[in-house]
This record gives structure tokens, sequence and C-alpha cells, in this order.
């Protein structure tokens, strides 16, 4: 993420002021400090808010201050549910920490500022890279088995992937296609399940930051309870593969560590050979969710790999 520095505020700040003395009064020695405001590029108004001479900073995620496409969207409904999401992960796993919201300030959430190297990082050096995958792996094995549910939500899983599919908008033909198959996966039994568990569901590159050499999640606004956990393993590898595609030299490249991954996250042979099976149905939907970011022959590359992935249901019976 791009952190650029935007403004100082001075005590007399409106917002400057609440943090001071309501949210963080007692990490900080000078209640007169300067506060550094750096913005970063993120789906909403989200900037670090750096306490001068205290090396401690904050991060502000702004709802009703939206910058992407989405912007009919109720904010203090995504402010609410980014916060209780991330109560619900943190008693579980190390997520950046909620520390207080407030509707008056633009539906703002203020969480902990974890500093490190974003996952997205290693991988696109290829550093450590086994090593930080399987920390991941650990990770949402964890936030799984304990968030255990007696109810999984199938309709819910295709509910959204027609939702991808209509919002790229793909010829009667193509769509036609993914229509037929995704019926043979639903009318099939590999995807269901007794219960389902809360998954992290925006588990790309960018929302996992190593800090002293443990992984930290980020961004809870998109999760699920009541889910199908493959679908987190799913979208992280659509990543993978995307990003070896674009600057590594093909897709093919990213196999090793999608492998690996899989194996560290499994339960053994029998969890692995479950979770490889109907992995292809969520990776689908990680290349369809990238898709929707490029344009020509790219994107419809990624199309042509989710329908690939989803005709696994044929070679696999």
């Amino acid at each position: 993420m791009a952190d650029r520095h935007v403004n100082t505020l001075y005590p007399g700040d409106p917002f400057r002021d609440w943090l001071v003395e309501e949210v963080v009064g007692h990490r900080i020695r000078d209640k007169k400090c300067r506060v550094n405001v750096f913005k970063h590029n993120s789906s909403h108004t989200v900037c670090r808010y750096q306490f001068k001479g205290e090396h401690f900073s904050v991060m502000a995620k702004f709802f009703s201050e939206p910058t992407g496409k989405l912007k009919a969207y109720n904010a203090y409904r995504g402010m609410m549910n980014e916060y209780r999401n991330l109560k619900k992960a943190a008693s579980i796993i190390n997520v950046a920490k909620p520390l207080a919201i407030n509707k008056d300030f633009n539906c703002v959430l203020v969480t902990e500022h974890v500093p490190g190297k974003p996952l997205k990082w290693y991988l696109k050096r290829e550093e450590n890279l086994y090593e930080k995958l399987a920390a991941v792996a650990h990770m949402l094995r964890q936030l799984h088995d304990n968030t255990q549910s007696c109810a999984y939500n199938k309709e819910n899983e295709f509910r959204n992937y027609h939702d991808v599919l209509d919002h790229l908008k793909l010829d009667y033909g193509t769509r036609d296609t993914f229509n037929k198959l995704l019926g043979e996966w639903w009318y099939s039994s590999w995807i269901d399940r007794e219960c389902g568990c809360m998954v992290h569901r925006d588990v790309t590159p960018s929302n996992y930051i190593f800090c002293r050499g443990k992984p930290y999640a980020l961004d809870f606004e998109s999760s699920w309870y009541e889910a199908n956990p493959v679908r987190d393993l799913g979208i992280l590898t659509a990543e993978l593969k995307n990003e070896f595609e674009l600057h590594k030299g093909g897709g093919w490249k990213a196999e090793p560590y999608i492998g690996n991954f899989l194996w560290e996250y499994s339960r053994g042979e029998k969890d692995f050979y479950h979770v490889t099976r109907i992995l292809p149905f969520f990776m689908s939907i990680g290349l369809l969710r990238s898709a929707r970011l490029h344009q020509g022959e790219y994107r419809n590359y990624l199309i042509k790999e989710a329908l690939e992935c989803l005709n696994a249901i044929n070679r696999g019976n």
C-alpha cells in the first residue's frame, strides 16, 4: 500500500483530540503532540496517524468515504460489521486490533497499526515464501477450526458466485457455460458440509503483514460466517497464480508454493485430498474477482482459467 504524508494535526483539531483523549491517551506521554497523517490507497479513505515523538501509530478507516466504484453503501453497518468481525477474530488469531469506532467522524474504525512487510512483498521477491505461506496457512486453519458453527450456508457460496459473474457482464454463451457447470457443482456433494465457519474472505497478499516473524491479518469487513473454509484457500491460491502469470513467467510456476500451502493447511493426507478436490471451485471465484480488475486479453485469460477450474467437476468423478 502506498503511504504518503497528507497532513499534520495540532491540538484543537477535533479528530486528533478524540484520538488522544479517548482512544490512545494511555499509550502516549505527550498529550500535546502533533499527529502526522499518512494516506493509503484503499477502497475507502484509510489513513495512518503517527503521534510525533511517541513511536506509535494507529490506522483509521472512514466508511463514509468510499473511494472505489461502490458508492451506494451503508457506512454505519460496514463500520459495525468490521468492528465485530475484528473482535471475534482477535480472540483467535493475530489481527490489527480494533481500538474504537465513531459514527460522528465519517463512521471511522480505529485499529492498531501493525508495522512490517506484507505477504505481497515476499511474493514479489520470492523471499522465504514457503515459510510465509505456511504461517498464513496455520493462521487460517486456526481461525476456521475455532469458529465452527452448526450451520453451513451453501446457498450463499453460489449466490456470491453469480454476483461476481453478473458484475463481469459476460456474453450469453460464456455465462451459460458457467451456469451449467455451477449447476453440476450444486447437485454434486463435493462442497457439502455439516458445519461452516468464519472465513476472512479477503485473503489477498496485501492483507497479511509479518511483524517480528508473526503474521497479522487485516481488513475483516467482508468476512462471512457459516462459510466453507476452502473459500479462503481458493482466493489466496488464485492470487498466487495471478501474480506468477503476470510477473514471473507463468501461473504454473506458482504450483509448488500452492501445493505446499495446502499441505501446511491440511491435517494429513485425507484432509489434503478433500481440500484439493474442492479447491478449484473457490479458486475459480478468486480468478473471476481478479478478472474484474483487468481488461482485454488478460481478463479473457482469467475467465478461461476460471472455467477450466470449474471443469474439475467433470474430471474428478
